[in-house]
């Protein structure tokens, strides 16, 4: 087994890179890597293959490590598979020399999880760090300790099928510059997040795309066969707020965090008033998540309690606006 740190994080992505990055030397907090990455965001979708639209509060699954190395200039080596044999070789062959392993996975056969945690979701991210006989030894930033894993299981989650299928898809960083840009990739991110909330030209996407949500939310009756359907699907606001590995309030706390810590980097004490700000939009976006949870467990589901949350909703988009138009000011 690899002599590696394990550590827990607000979100499996941006954890599992932060690990892999300061395994590799590099020291460096997950707030850090989430805002250099611009991971920060919002969307509001409705498919003709969901039968409820959805929400989403951070950038695609992948993205964290690709505006990472372009922000920094750490090199990541990336691969996928086709033959989980040959996945599987090589990333034994990665162990042998003592090289963690960060891989994608579907979260449903991490069975270190009790059952009940377990759910079918195929952008989870974890670090493999070595093997005993059958057994990988797996770093996952959402669990307490390290864990054995089945290969069967393992090969598994890298290669189930569905949406966003892994295919077995491993990273790890090669290359480290001697010198990191930290202000430069700090700003870029920044810059990158300010675009991607308000310039975006699509009506779902940024702060557009949380004032559709709050504009849509009171006709999501009209979605659900049942009174029993609607209550799930209202709760599941809440899921996607604070339990899909967020930190919380969508990502709203991690990325004030991340604005705390960027004030010292640009040696400038605007960016606390920023993360001060931020943190207060996060306890907004709680209350979004207690209000939806209140109103679908106790089946308060009338039109005036939507048009309620809608309302809620709609507090945010103004106050997301305010934030972002003026933090672009600020690089």
């Amino acid at each position: 087994m690899i002599d590696f740190k394990h550590s827990m994080a607000a979100h499996c992505e941006s954890g599992t890179l932060t690990n892999l990055l300061n395994h590799k030397g590099l020291e460096i907090s997950e707030p850090l890597v989430f805002g250099i990455s611009s991971g920060i965001f919002f969307g509001y979708m409705k498919t003709p293959m969901r039968e409820f639209p959805t929400i989403f509060s951070r950038i695609r699954p992948g993205k964290i490590l690709d505006n990472f190395s372009k922000n920094t200039g750490v090199v990541f080596l990336k691969r996928k598979y086709s033959d989980p044999d040959k996945a599987e070789k090589e990333l034994d062959s990665l162990l042998e020399q003592n090289i963690p392993v960060g891989l994608q996975v579907d979260f449903f056969f991490m069975d270190f999880f009790p059952p009940w945690h377990r759910v079918h979701i195929n952008v989870h991210y974890i670090v493999v760090i070595g093997k005993e006989g059958d057994h990988y030894i797996v770093s996952d930033a959402y669990h307490p300790t390290i864990a054995r894993l089945h290969r069967d299981s393992l090969r598994k989650g890298r290669f189930a099928r569905g949406s966003m299928a892994p295919k077995g898809l491993m990273f790890y960083p090669v290359e480290i510059p001697e010198q990191i840009p930290m202000e430069k990739g700090i700003r870029q991110g920044m810059k990158k997040t300010v675009f991607n909330m308000l310039k975006i030209p699509m009506p779902f996407l940024g702060v557009k795309g949380i004032r559709r949500f709050g504009d849509k939310i009171s006709g999501w009756p009209a979605y659900a066969r049942n009174e029993e359907q609607l209550a799930h699907n209202i709760f599941m606001i809440t899921t996607m707020l604070e339990d899909q590995g967020t930190g919380g309030a969508g990502f709203r706390y991690i990325y004030a965090s991340f604005l705390g810590e960027a004030a010292t980097f640009l040696k400038d004490p605007v960016f606390k008033e920023y993360a001060k700000r931020m943190m207060e939009i996060g306890d907004d976006w709680r209350n979004v998540s207690l209000f939806a949870s209140r109103i679908a467990k106790q089946r308060d589901l009338g039109k005036d309690k939507l048009k309620e949350l809608g309302s809620l909703i709609h507090r945010n988009a103004d106050q997301e606006f305010s934030f972002f138009s003026d933090l672009r000011k600020s690089f």
